[in-house]
């Protein structure tokens, strides 16, 4: 089983990624947040750029729905190395959808097959797509899967849902099957709710074929969630990196927090910024913890780097972790 981790906007960045593998290891491919400007603004340049994601599998991954605007992103980004990128098809925000970018693409199949005929004839790197599975109606993913089959695409990664669904909902496991019977020779990959052994489990007890999974906020959750999958210890032998750890420690993961706070401190103009990034993650690494409410309240309020280091210290001291998950 290959592992991925999911792009999620301002979160898994080079600096996170860095730290996780550094801490956790175990991910097969990582994927960068959407670049979106033809010119590469400092933070896109930052997450391609080779000394920021070195030892790392990367794909950087792209957000346009105008194909010389891709083309001009890719070639880019081919300059640095790069042989694939990955398109974003996926992203059910609504600013993105409204703009027909992201998911909101999939709601105007005959422009989308316009484009992809575009880019795949001219792109100088190979394209792979993250997607949905339509706008309002299952009955959508027909029409988009007959465009995909006519293109050569490098890996097709699938969240089964529906733009309008969101993250809620069970995710409709017929239409990865649907995908499977039209793409026999697509690489396909399967995203969402991934958060638990359980539910890799009840995953694989659906779609025995999956061979590729991609986990965003679940790995955010509980970083040590691939290793707890593959129950792979540093004494590994398979053929897979040996992941650092399988059972998620206290130490660790508290190495893995400062490295980040260091990462965004070296690299943000002032502490607001760093403080903001910060809280963000906490959004999802305060999953670890059990009851950590009262703590992360002052991780949350905390103005300059002294209070908020005297909150995540309480918060580390105090609180315990939560167990692994055993149910999705």
């Amino acid at each position: 089983m290959k592992i991925y981790l999911a792009p999620m906007e301002g979160i898994t960045t080079y600096i996170y990624r860095n730290a996780y593998h550094h801490h956790f290891g175990g991910i097969d491919k990582y994927f960068t947040p959407f670049i979106a400007s033809k010119k590469l603004n400092r933070r896109e340049l930052n997450e391609i750029l080779p000394e920021h994601n070195q030892n790392l599998n990367v794909v950087p991954q792209i957000l346009t729905n105008r194909a010389e605007e891709f083309l001009l992103i890719a070639g880019k980004i081919a300059g640095y190395g790069y042989q694939t990128v990955n398109l974003n098809l996926g992203c059910p925000s609504g600013t993105v959808v409204s703009r027909k970018r992201g998911a909101g693409f999939l709601s105007v199949p005959d422009a989308l097959e316009r484009f992809l005929y575009e880019i795949y004839e001219k792109s100088p790197v190979r394209i792979s797509i993250k997607t949905r599975i339509g706008i309002e109606s299952v009955a959508e993913w027909t029409r988009i899967l007959e465009i995909y089959q006519k293109y050569p695409l490098a890996e097709l990664i699938i969240h089964p849902r529906l733009q309008k669904e969101f993250y809620q909902y069970q995710p409709h496991a017929e239409a990865f099957e649907a995908a499977v019977a039209a793409l026999p020779h697509t690489p396909l990959c399967y995203n969402g709710d991934i958060v638990s052994k359980k539910s890799y489990e009840t995953l694989l007890d659906r779609l025995p074929q999956t061979d590729r999974i991609m986990i965003g906020r679940g790995i955010l959750k509980n970083p040590a969630l691939p290793a707890q999958l593959r129950q792979c210890t540093p004494e590994c032998t398979c053929p897979k990196e040996p992941l650092k750890t399988e059972s998620l420690k206290i130490e660790t993961l508290k190495a893995f927090h400062d490295e980040i706070f260091e990462g965004y401190a070296a690299q943000m103009p002032g502490e607001t910024p760093t403080l903001f990034k910060m809280k963000d993650l906490w959004t999802y690494l305060s999953e670890s913890f059990a009851a950590p409410d009262k703590h992360l309240k002052k991780i949350r309020k905390a103005s300059n780097y002294t209070e908020y280091h005297i909150a995540v210290n309480h918060l580390f001291r105090e609180c315990e972790l939560c167990p692994a998950p055993s149910s999705p």
